[in-house]
């Protein structure tokens, strides 16, 4: 198992948290926009609040790296911010079209569906996407 994240606070507290549970994770601190330098690919890769963050420019940079890292037919589930959720909170919101936009050659859609983050600042949480799109 592998973990990534730009920041190295982020992985230390996962480091801690893998340890404490007995896991065996390999974690690096690095760019998702640079995957295409690990050297290796995956079956399965998940994405919990990084797409909503990308530009428009930065999106099909990760797309790409994103095939790179997942070997054919491999599947990656990612949970973004919904344009279903009202302004006013947290980052930029995500539209179907969008995220069918951004995977459009060699991916196929499985599903988009609503979702809800949990958060430690909103009890309600907020409105989400939840996908599964695979690699051709």
């Amino acid at each position: 198992m592998w973990g990534i994240d730009a920041s190295p606070r982020a992985v230390r507290k996962a480091e801690e948290k893998a340890s404490a549970r007995g896991l065996r994770v390999n974690f690096r601190v690095m760019n998702a926009l640079s995957l295409d330098t690990l050297g290796r690919t995956f079956d399965t890769a998940t994405d919990s609040g990084l797409f909503h963050t990308l530009s428009d420019a930065d999106r099909p940079v990760f797309v790409k790296n994103l095939a790179a890292a997942l070997v054919p037919g491999g599947k990656y589930f990612m949970l973004c911010f919904s344009d279903l959720e009202p302004a006013g909170y947290g980052p930029r919101r995500i539209s179907k079209r969008d995220i069918g936009e951004s995977f459009g050659d060699g991916w196929t859609i499985d599903f988009i569906r609503p979702a809800t983050f949990e958060s430690h600042t909103r009890v309600q949480g907020t409105k989400a996407w939840i996908s599964g799109i695979s690699r051709w």
